[in-house]
C-alpha cells in the first residue's frame, strides 16, 4: 500500500508544481503588466484631480479678482518700464526739459532708427527706441544730467556714452551719448 500512496502522492506533487508553474506564467504574463498599467492611470487620476481643483479654486470669484488685481499691478509696473509707441516725441520733449534744467550747452538730440539687428529678438510687443543726444557739459553738469534720465520714467537706459576733454579749460567737454528706450509695438487690428 505504501507503494501505491507514494505513486499518488507523485502525481500529486506534479500536478501541483505544473499548477504552480502555470499559474506563475499567467501572473508574470497577465497580471505584472496590469499592475504597471494601474499605478499609471493611478497617477495620471491624481494629476488629473490636481488639475481639476486648481481649476476648481481658479473658477471662485475671489480668486479670480485677486488675479484681476495682480493683473493690473503688472501692467503698472511695466508701464514705468515701457513707453507707448506715440510717447516718444514726448520722452524727447522730457529730455529737453532736463537738458534746459541742468543747463547744457550746443545740446542736440535726434531719434533713430532701432539697431539693424534688434535687441530683443523675436518679441511681439516690445520694440527698442534708439535717441542719440550731444552737448557740452562740464563733469557736475553731465552727473546731474545723467542723475535725471536714470530717474526718469519711463526708465531711460544709457547704451553707449564718450566724453571729449575740452581744449579750452572754461568751456564744457563734449558728451555724445546713446539712449534706448522700451516702446510697445503698434498692434495691427485684425
Amino acid at each position: 500500500m505504501k507503494l501505491i500512496y507514494r505513486k499518488h502522492l507523485k502525481i500529486l506533487a506534479l500536478i501541483w508544481i505544473g499548477c504552480f508553474v502555470l499559474f506563475l506564467s499567467v501572473y508574470i504574463l497577465v497580471l505584472a503588466p496590469q499592475k504597471k498599467t494601474q499605478k499609471n492611470i493611478e497617477k495620471q487620476l491624481t494629476e488629473i484631480k490636481k488639475m481639476y481643483d486648481s481649476t476648481k479654486e481658479a473658477a471662485l470669484q475671489k480668486t479670480q479678482i485677486q488675479m484681476k488685481e495682480q493683473i493690473e499691478q503688472l501692467r503698472n509696473r511695466l508701464n514705468d518700464f515701457v513707453i507707448e509707441s506715440d510717447d516718444s516725441a514726448n520722452l524727447t520733449l522730457d529730455i529737453s526739459q532736463i537738458a534746459g534744467e541742468k543747463k547744457l550747452d550746443s545740446f542736440m538730440i535726434k531719434t533713430r532708427e532701432s539697431r539693424k539687428n534688434p535687441a530683443i529678438p523675436a518679441c511681439k510687443h516690445i520694440d527698442e527706441d534708439c535717441i542719440d543726444i550731444g552737448f557740452n557739459a562740464g563733469f557736475n553738469q553731465f552727473a546731474a544730467f545723467l542723475n535725471a534720465l536714470e530717474r526718469h520714467q519711463p526708465v531711460v537706459f544709457i547704451d553707449t556714452f564718450s566724453i571729449t576733454r575740452s581744449k579750452q579749460d572754461n568751456s564744457g567737454h563734449k558728451v555724445n551719448m546713446n539712449l534706448a528706450v522700451f516702446a510697445k509695438k503698434r498692434q495691427e487690428k485684425s
